[in-house]
């Protein structure tokens, strides 16, 4: 239950914007968490996040939050770079924290950390832009994605007959140079929710074409989300015992979601994952969301919670520095 009286005492700084490609993303869904965080008696208090970190920096100062609500999505929003600002100003914020995020915005060290614990990935090769001509670097099918970028921006899918279409992509490559070609997983996309280390289900993605990519995540309006997976148990309990474990691997807070391909064909073995995003889309209809309203919770709940989340965190950060000074003295 959320104490209105109580939250109206709390001055929430909700950050929207930043400068990666997904700055409208994170203003569209910001709108979402805004209206809910008002619903829940909060005194919010919206900044439109750019580059301008000094700035940004002058604007958390005068507001003088009790927390900061993290609403940024790909690079400086949850790379562990606002995150380390935010570190660096005493606030407490929502969602993980800067390791976390850093490790897990780098999709080549999430899968070398997911193996070490068991997890299955697919085979990918880490080449500099320069490299991707008109040769295959690995057998097709492969995906060609940016090793540390959100939302499936910047995906192409390359078949038994689509190395032609490399140079295209290699002077249309709008990030840096590192490429990430991964070996494509045929079969579905599922889709985990963890909130406070505790999966909350499976959801399986229809998508029209091949693969979940920005186009059918934010545009198309015929994308199929099956809640709760209708898969073998054994796949639906390994797929949310996984997300449980990495996300305690890598240590993060409040919510996240893991991304997985199944083949079918291998059973078990055929479950691979893709990656684990510390800062999932937040409205009502959001993916990780849904599963949290779906197991009983309201979408203002949601948000209360992860500002509840971020300021007891603080408060422990604060009574562990508490102790060890103490002890620190009395030795």
């Amino acid at each position: 239950m959320m104490d209105s009286e109580k939250n109206a005492k709390i001055k929430v700084a909700l950050l929207l914007g930043g400068w990666s490609v997904e700055r409208m993303v994170s203003l569209t869904k910001g709108k979402a968490v805004e209206q809910a965080l008002i619903e829940a008696g909060y005194n919010v208090h919206v900044i439109d996040v750019t580059d301008n970190l000094s700035k940004l920096t002058v604007e958390l100062e005068n507001i003088t939050p009790d927390v900061v609500f993290n609403n940024l999505y790909g690079k400086g929003g949850e790379d562990g770079t606002i995150q380390a600002v935010l570190e660096m100003l005493k606030l407490p914020y929502t969602h993980s924290g800067v390791k976390a995020s850093a490790i897990a915005m780098d999709k080549p060290l999430t899968k070398t950390i997911a193996k070490s614990i068991g997890i299955n990935v697919a085979d990918e090769v880490l080449v500099g832009k320069d490299e991707i001509t008109s040769q295959n670097v690995i057998k097709p099918p492969y995906v060609i994605k940016p090793k540390d970028e959100g939302s499936s921006v910047g995906i192409y899918m390359i078949g038994s007959d689509g190395a032609n279409l490399l140079p295209a992509i290699q002077k249309e490559w709008p990030f840096e140079n590192d490429v990430m070609i991964e070996a494509y997983i045929p079969g579905e996309e599922l889709t985990v929710a963890v909130l406070d280390g505790k999966a909350q289900g499976v959801t399986r993605i229809v998508a029209q074409q091949d693969f979940f990519d920005y186009q059918a995540k934010y545009v198309d309006q015929d994308t199929v989300y099956e809640f709760p997976a209708q898969i073998d148990e054994t796949i639906y309990k390994a797929a949310m015992a996984q997300s449980e474990a990495l996300y305690n691997k890598l240590g993060c807070r409040g919510i996240a979601r893991c991304d997985f391909r199944f083949n079918d064909k291998q059973g078990l073995d055929g479950l691979y994952l893709l990656e684990i995003n510390t800062q999932p889309g937040l409205t009502a209809e959001s993916i990780g969301p849904s599963q949290v309203i779906a197991n009983g919770s309201t979408f203002p709940e949601l948000c209360s919670h992860l500002i509840e989340d971020a300021l007891c965190y603080d408060k422990q950060k604060q009574d562990k520095h508490a102790s060890k000074t103490a002890d620190q003295k009395t030795a």
